[in-house]
C-alpha cells in the first residue's frame, strides 16, 4: 500500500489527494514557521515542514553547461536565491542547498562537436576554391530551411484535448519564429555569396554549416577532451554570470563526470536488480509498468496518460534517434544509460561504453549528497515532465520509498514577446547583454515584483518600474540617513508625524510578514515597503 513505509514516521498518517494528482505525504514533524508554499506535487499550497527540525535539505536542478546563460535560466537561479535568502535570514532555516552541472549531455556533446567541425572547415575554406565554398553554403543552407519544413507542427484531431490544441498554438507560434529566422540566414548567405565574401559566407550560415558538418563528420571527433573543455569553458560562464547577479553560490556543487567512477553504473545496476530496468542493445531503459506494478505512482507532478512526441524527444535528447523507440519494451519507457556511437563520449559499464541519460543524473547526485529524502526540489516550470516525474520515479524505486521530495518548487518561465525565452527559439538576452543594460539590483527587483511561481514577462516596462522603485528606495534611504544624522544627539518629544510614521512601520512589518508566510508573495511585500517609502 502506498506510504505505508513512511506513515507515522514525520508523516500524517492518512494520505492527502488533490485533483488528479497521485496521493501525497504531508510532513508533520519539523519546524513550523507557518509558511504556506505551493507545491507542485499537489497542485495547492501547503504547509511548509522539513522532516528534521529546522533542518531543509534542498535540491536544485542546475545549469546544462553548453552555451552562455540567459536571462530564462536567472528566473530560475535568481528566484530560488531571493527564496533561499528568505527561509535563511527571514525564517531561520537551517538551508543546506545543493545544485547540479549537467556536464554530460546531448546538448553538450552537440555543440562541443560542431563548434570543433565548424573551426576545422574555417582553416580549409582558406585555401578552398570559392564556387566550391559558393556550393557547400548553399546546400547547407537549403538543407536546414528544408530540415525545418519538415517539421511544421501537425495539426490536432478536432477531438483533441484543450490542452493539446493549446500547445499546437503555441508550437505553430515558434515554428513560424523559427522559420522567419531560418529564411532570413539563407538570404544572408545569398547576399554574402554575391559579395564574394567568404567570412561573411561563414558567419552568415555558421548554424547551417554546423548542421551538414555534424551529419557529415560527426562521427569522427573521438577526443574526450574537447566535450569536456567545452563543459568546463560554460560551467565557468555561469558562475561568472551568477556572481554577477549577487546570487548566493551553492552549499554543494556536484557535477556528473565526477560521478563516472561507476557510482551512476551501480544506481542502474541496483534499478536492474529490483527490476525496474532493462538492457537492450547496450542501452539501459526504466521500465514504467514495471515500477507501477509495485505500487509506485509515476507522474506525480503532470498526471496524464502519455507523453507527447515533443515530450519524450525532450527528455531522451537529440542524439537518441529512431532506433531507440524500437529497444523500448513501451513508448514512455525513458533511457538511463545511453550505448554511445562513433562521435560520443563513453565511460565502461557492464552494459558496454555508454554515458548516462539526463534523468538518472539528477538522481544519482540528489540521492549521494542527501540521503533517503528531500524536503525541497526546485526547478524550471518547463522540467515538470519528463525531467523531475522521471527523477522521482527513479530515486522512489532506488529507495524503495514511497516519496522522495516532500515539496516540488516551480518557477514560472520568463517570456519575451509572448513566447518562453529558449535558445531554440533564438529570443533570448544573455544575462552578460541585461547587464551591459540594467544593474544586478535592478533586475532582482524586476523579480521581486513579479510571482515566483507564474510566468512573466521581460520588457523595457518591467524594468522601467524596477528602476523606479530603486529610485524610490534610494531617495528614502538617503532621506533617513540624513534625518538619523541630524537628530543625533538631539532629544525630542516624538510628534503626530512620528506616531504616524511609527504606526505605518509596524502595519507594514505586519503586512511583509504575512506576504512571506502566503507563498513568498513578495510582489505583495513590494508594495507596502514602497507604500512605505512613499510615506517616510
Amino acid at each position: 500500500e502506498f506510504g505505508g513505509d513512511l506513515r507515522g514516521k514525520g508523516f500524517n498518517v492518512i494520505c492527502k489527494t488533490c485533483g488528479n494528482h497521485p496521493p501525497w505525504l504531508e510532513p508533520n514533524r519539523g519546524h513550523d514557521a507557518g509558511l504556506m508554499t505551493y507545491n507542485s506535487l499537489t497542485g495547492e499550497k501547503e504547509a511548509f515542514r522539513p522532516l528534521n527540525g529546522k533542518k531543509v535539505k534542498w535540491y536544485m536542478c542546475g545549469p546544462t553547461v553548453y552555451d552562455v546563460a540567459h536571462m530564462g535560466h536567472a528566473r530560475a537561479y535568481l528566484t530560488f536565491d531571493i527564496v533561499r535568502r528568505i527561509m535563511k535570514d527571514y525564517l531561520g532555516y537551517d538551508v543546506a542547498y545543493q545544485i547540479n552541472i549537467t556536464d554530460i549531455d546531448d546538448k553538450i556533446i552537440l555543440r562541443a562537436r560542431q563548434n570543433k567541425l565548424f573551426d576545422d572547415f574555417t582553416k580549409e575554406v582558406a585555401s578552398m576554391a570559392f564556387p566550391d565554398l559558393e556550393k557547400i553554403a548553399k546546400d547547407a543552407a537549403s538543407a536546414a530551411l528544408a530540415k525545418l519544413e519538415a517539421k511544421a507542427p501537425k495539426q490536432p484531431a478536432a477531438s483533441a484535448s484543450a490542452k493539446d490544441k493549446a500547445e499546437f498554438e503555441t508550437e505553430l507560434k515558434e515554428h513560424a519564429l523559427k522559420m522567419e529566422q531560418t529564411r532570413a540566414m539563407v538570404q544572408s548567405v545569398d547576399e554574402a555569396v554575391k559579395a564574394r565574401d567568404a567570412e561573411a559566407i561563414l558567419k552568415a550560415g555558421r548554424e547551417a554549416f554546423m548542421g551538414m558538418l555534424d551529419k557529415e563528420r560527426g562521427h569522427t571527433v573521438t577526443d574526450h577532451d574537447v566535450f569536456e573543455s567545452h563543459a568546463r569553458r560554460f560551467e565557468d560562464s555561469y558562475f561568472a554570470d551568477m556572481d554577477a547577479l549577487n546570487i548566493l553560490r551553492p552549499d554543494t556543487t556536484t557535477r556528473i563526470t565526477e560521478y563516472m567512477d561507476g557510482r551512476v553504473q551501480k544506481f542502474i545496476e541496483r534499478l536492474e536488480d529490483i527490476g525496474v530496468a532493462y538492457a537492450s542493445a547496450g542501452s539501459v531503459y526504466f521500465d514504467i509498468e514495471a515500477f507501477e506494478s509495485k505500487g509506485y505512482h509515476y507522474r506525480k507532478l503532470c498526471p496524464a496518460t502519455c507523453a507527447t512526441a515533443k515530450e519524450m524527444e525532450e527528455g531522451e535528447g537529440a542524439l537518441m534517434g529512431q532506433d531507440a523507440e524500437k529497444e523500448k519494451r513501451n513508448p514512455n519507457d525513458f533511457a538511463l544509460w545511453k550505448k554511445s556511437k562513433p562521435g560520443e563520449p563513453g565511460w565502461q559499464s557492464k552494459w558496454g561504453a555508454g554515458r548516462p541519460g539526463w534523468h538518472i543524473e539528477c538522481s544519482v547526485m540528489a540521492t549521494d549528497i542527501n540521503g533517503e529524502f528531500l524536503d525541497i526540489h526546485s526547478g524550471g516550470e518547463d522540467l515538470k515532465f519528463p525531467h523531475h516525474d522521471n527523477e522521482m520515479a527513479q530515486s522512489e524505486a532506488f529507495l524503495e520509498r514511497s516519496q522522495w521530495v516532500n515539496y516540488f518548487w516551480h518557477a514560472g518561465h520568463l517570456h519575451i514577446k509572448g513566447l518562453k525565452m529558449s535558445k531554440s527559439l533564438k529570443n533570448f538576452i544573455t544575462i552578460k547583454q541585461a547587464l551591459e543594460h540594467h544593474t544586478s539590483r535592478q533586475m532582482r527587483l524586476m523579480f521581486l515584483m513579479q510571482a515566483w511561481d507564474k510566468g512573466m514577462n521581460y520588457s523595457d516596462q518591467a524594468m522601467d518600474m524596477a528602476r523606479e522603485e530603486e529610485r524610490k528606495f534610494k531617495h528614502f534611504f538617503g532621506s533617513l540617513d540624513f534625518w538619523t544624522r541630524r537628530a543625533a544627539g538631539q532629544k525630542r518629544d516624538a510628534g503626530e508625524r512620528d506616531a504616524k510614521l511609527e504606526a505605518a512601520l509596524a502595519a507594514c512589518k505586519e503586512a511583509v510578514h504575512a506576504a512571506i508566510l502566503d507563498n513568498f508573495t513578495y510582489s505583495k511585500a513590494m508594495e507596502s515597503l514602497s507604500k512605505l517609502a512613499s510615506e517616510g
